[in-house]
């Protein structure tokens, strides 16, 4: 996908050896979620960041998860926001080699956050160390933040949400996107269900209630929301989702259950809200007698990411396209499936949003032997320097 660069700045461009080095040095600093242990890459990418000059502030969101924003100044106008995130999901089995000792080999870089998403960090650092060195006057800042907990909670662009200083025109999330600009995401919640019954010997289960019963009653009603939902998707997003991913229950086979509990997975439209979503989940269960005849259910959000969509005709998406075609890419737009932090940025600060970054989350992220093509990174690299001199350069 690498095109020829034709960018005209006084200072290098973007180094594939660089990027390289600094991917692999990420990948090796494990920072695998849960386990709280994204500091060490942190430390590596503070490192190179200040190698380069920028401006570096960290800031400890829970003992030993540091966010960090990066900053390249520039002018006083608003600026261009670059946003990652250093933790990455447990390696698991299956792997060929050590996950967290990077291999290097026909192009490619194979190690757990390779694509997802150490490496679009890297192409980030790189980006910003050509404008630092190009001598072009920027317009405003460009700055990297990249924060802890994505995999699992967003610890860390909570915080970051809260009193992040500044105005940008945008925000560029560097998640995996195969390099296909992605204008819109849905967002994701947990919603957790417990249910209470009532215990008896199995051979009497009349002067019982079943809590599995119950929960089960509570599927039916999830998927019957699933299917009406998917039957009338329409637009960028389609509609959102319904999973319940894990449930559990009883006491014993001889016994009547007198617990259960149920782990779903809501996916949100832009404009949907997870607590929302969740007390019309309470509303169905009490309309349909559920919870009553001594059966007790407790309905709650344990995680919310919010989506976002970012109009078609936004000058941030006609600047990463314009800025693709001059790399000799075939810009595509469209929406992503998957959530990611953008959502935060853009539902809290009201910076618009787009996802584009090395890497396919479909066919490599989440998985063995993870892995990046270099020739993606040095691509992405060169975008994101197009795409700023394009919006804060002399000439925007």
């Amino acid at each position: 996908m690498n095109g020829e660069d034709s960018t005209t700045i006084d200072g290098p461009l973007p180094d594939a050896d660089e990027i390289t080095d600094l991917t692999v040095a990420l990948v090796q600093a494990a920072s695998e979620n849960p386990g709280g242990t994204e500091a060490g890459a942190v430390a590596v990418l503070q490192t190179a960041c200040q190698k380069a000059g920028f401006v570096v502030e960290t800031h400890e969101v829970a003992p030993g998860r540091p966010n960090l924003v990066a900053t390249l100044p520039g002018g006083d106008g608003p600026g261009l926001m670059f946003l990652g995130h250093s933790d990455v999901v447990p390696a698991g089995p299956g792997w060929t080699g050590d996950p967290y000792v990077a291999r290097v080999a026909d192009g490619t870089i194979t190690g757990r956050g390779s694509t997802d998403m150490k490496g679009g960090l890297a192409a980030i650092v790189a980006a910003m160390s050509s404008l630092a060195t190009s001598g072009v006057e920027l317009s405003g800042p460009v700055q990297l933040v990249c924060t802890v907990d994505e995999e699992e909670h967003g610890t860390g662009v909570r915080d970051l949400v809260r009193d992040h200083p500044g105005e940008f025109l945008g925000c560029v999330v560097a998640e995996p996107t195969d390099l296909r600009i992605v204008r819109g995401c849905r967002g994701a919640s947990y919603i957790e269900v417990d249910v209470t019954g009532r215990a008896a010997h199995s051979g009497r289960p009349d002067d019982g209630r079943s809590a599995i019963y119950a929960a089960a009653a509570i599927v039916d009603l999830i998927r019957a929301d699933h299917v009406a939902m998917t039957d009338a998707a329409g637009g960028l997003l389609g509609s959102g989702t319904w999973n319940v991913g894990t449930i559990s229950g009883g006491q014993g086979i001889s016994v009547v259950a007198p617990m259960a509990a149920l782990g779903i997975d809501r996916r949100l439209m832009p404009d949907e809200d997870a607590h929302t979503v969740a007390a019309w989940l309470r509303s169905r269960i009490a309309g349909a007698g559920i919870n009553s005849d001594g059966i007790g259910v407790d309905v709650r959000v344990t995680m919310e990411m919010p989506g976002f969509e970012t109009p078609a005709d936004h000058r941030l998406v006609a600047t990463a396209a314009d800025a693709l075609t001059g790399l000799g890419v075939e810009p595509s737009v469209g929406g992503w499936s998957a959530a990611c932090d953008g959502g935060f940025i853009s539902r809290d600060l009201g910076i618009p949003a787009i996802v584009l970054g090395p890497g396919d989350i479909n066919t490599a992220a989440h998985q063995p032997d993870e892995s990046v093509r270099i020739d993606d990174l040095l691509t992405a690299a060169r975008l994101y320097t197009r795409m700023a001199l394009q919006l804060l350069g002399p000439t925007s």
